[in-house]
This record gives structure tokens, C-alpha cells and sequence, in this order.
């Protein structure tokens, strides 16, 4: 393989590594604060909105993007007012694909994140209320570490999932090389161009990467290594 190969390699796994990384984050955000919702709070409309958060973990890849582009398209209600007051456009960006690979992935966080909350002791939370911990204080310094566990995992998992993305991403980012070409795209136009040699080597550096991935998730859960 030529050195303008491997440059071009470096391109997609760079861009999938950026991707990847601002998609868990903001799946880290949302995916924690509706899992401690729901598994805290009693309201109409709980399971309706655990189906929906859910909902992506089933639905095909394509359906989500199609959806996504009827929403944030340029005619959609929200691209066209993100268009119209901020001049944002996220169809064929990065941070489109970032979007895509965030909606895709979001159960994975949502889910065990919800787990880990409802698994939290409840006489932990209520002894802090007791010494007057703050609502917020108490989420930070008493919830949240006894939920860390299960929360990590989901986002290691969610890491992985965003970097192999491939059906949504590719509706609303499309595939310009060096700007939102990312490992699974480029490994499907390698294929179709016959390009088997830069398609092998893409597989196992995605294939290589979720492993290590995975092996992180195992390697960092508390008391993963009180076990061994």
C-alpha cells in the first residue's frame, strides 16, 4: 500500500475517533440524566418515554437516519430553524454524523445507566438527606459512584457501537472523504471499488480498536480486579 493510502487511513480513523468520542459524550449527558429519572421519578408518560429512549436500539439504522433528516433537513422544523437563527446546517457535516452516531448509540448509555440507578440502595441517598447533603451533592457524591459501574460499561459499549455506525451516519453525513468518511463507509466504498487491501486493513483496525475497546470496559469495572 502506497503512502497516500495510509494517509488517507489515518484521515478516517481520526475523523471515526472524533466522532465516536463527542457522540458518547453527549450520550453520557443525556443518557445519565433521563436513566436517573426514570429510575427515580414516578410520573404519567414514564414508559412511554422509556420506549422512546429505547426505541433506536431496535429501529433499523436507515429508519433512524430518515428521521433525522425529516427533522434536521433543510426543509425539516428543526434545520430549518437552526438555519434561519444560526446559520447551522448538520446535513453532510462531522457533526452531523456526530448526531447520528449519538441517537444510534444512546440506548446503550440510557439503559444500563437506568439499571445501575435502580440497583443504587435506597437507604444510602436517604441516610445523606439525613446529615443534609444536598439534592445535588447527594446525586454527585453518593449516587453516582455507586452507579458508575453499570454507567461505564454502557458508554464503552456506546464508544464502540459510534465507531462502526454506518447506516445513519451515512444518510446525513453522506461520504466526503476527510470530512465525514468514517472507518464503516470507507470500508464499504473500498469494497465496492475493489479495493481489497485498504478494506482489510480498515476492518481490522475498526475489528482491533472495539476489541480493545471491550477489553477496557472489562478491565476498568470496580472490582473487576478484587475478583480475579
Amino acid at each position: 500500500m502506497d503512502t497516500g493510502n495510509w494517509a488517507d487511513i489515518w484521515t478516517v480513523l481520526s475523523l471515526s475517533l472524533k466522532v465516536a468520542g463527542w457522540a458518547t459524550a453527549i450520550t453520557l449527558v443525556f443518557g445519565v440524566a433521563l436513566g436517573w429519572l426514570l429510575a427515580r421519578k414516578r410520573f404519567p408518560g414514564r414508559e412511554l418515554l422509556d420506549t422512546l429512549c429505547t426505541l433506536p436500539m431496535v429501529l433499523p439504522p436507515t429508519v433512524l437516519g430518515y428521521y433525522l433528516l425529516v427533522l434536521i433537513g433543510s426543509r425539516g422544523p428543526i434545520g430549518a430553524w437552526l438555519d434561519e437563527h444560526f446559520g447551522i446546517n448538520l446535513i453532510f457535516t462531522w457533526q452531523g454524523a456526530v448526531l447520528a452516531a449519538a441517537i444510534v448509540t444512546f440506548p446503550l448509555v440510557f439503559k444500563p445507566a437506568r439499571a445501575a440507578f435502580e440497583a443504587v440502595e435506597s437507604q444510602y441517598e436517604q441516610a445523606a438527606r439525613v446529615l443534609g447533603i444536598s439534592e445535588w451533592a447527594l446525586f454527585l457524591r453518593v449516587t453516582l459512584p455507586l452507579a458508575w459501574r453499570g454507567i461505564m460499561a454502557g458508554l464503552l459499549l456506546a464508544f464502540a457501537r459510534a465507531l462502526g455506525e454506518f447506516g445513519a451516519t451515512l444518510m446525513i453525513a453522506g461520504n466526503i472523504p476527510g470530512q465525514t468518511q468514517t472507518l464503516s463507509i470507507a470500508v464499504y466504498e473500498a469494497v465496492q471499488a475493489g479495493r481489497d487491501d485498504v478494506a482489510n486493513i480498515l476492518a481490522l483496525i475498526t475489528s482491533l480498536v472495539c476489541i480493545a475497546v471491550l477489553l477496557s470496559a472489562t478491565r476498568l469495572m470496580p472490582g473487576r480486579v478484587a475478583n480475579q
